[in-house]
């Protein structure tokens, strides 16, 4: 198992992401994430796009984290047994 971090900024090209290009999105942050590896959210992004990102990932990453500078690691999902 990897930590992957994976900066929001990576997921979408340009100053604002689209609604439209959630496919897209979705499909970048799986091949970032790869399959078991701990993954950490991070960096500028609308919440949807989170919360998008989040669902897509349950079930292909071990464990989800929420990183932000005000609060710190937050932990959305562990299904690491240990």
């Amino acid at each position: 198992m990897s930590e992957i971090v994976i900066d929001m900024r990576q997921i979408y090209e340009g100053d604002q992401a689209k609604i439209k290009d959630i496919p897209d999105y979705i499909n970048k942050a799986l091949e970032l994430a790869g399959e078991g590896n701990e993954i950490i959210l991070t960096g500028q992004g609308p919440i949807w796009l989170y919360l998008k990102i989040a669902h897509a990932l349950h079930g292909k990453a071990v464990k989800l984290i929420y990183r932000s500078p005000v609060t710190g690691d937050i932990v959305i999902f562990d299904h690491s047994p240990y």
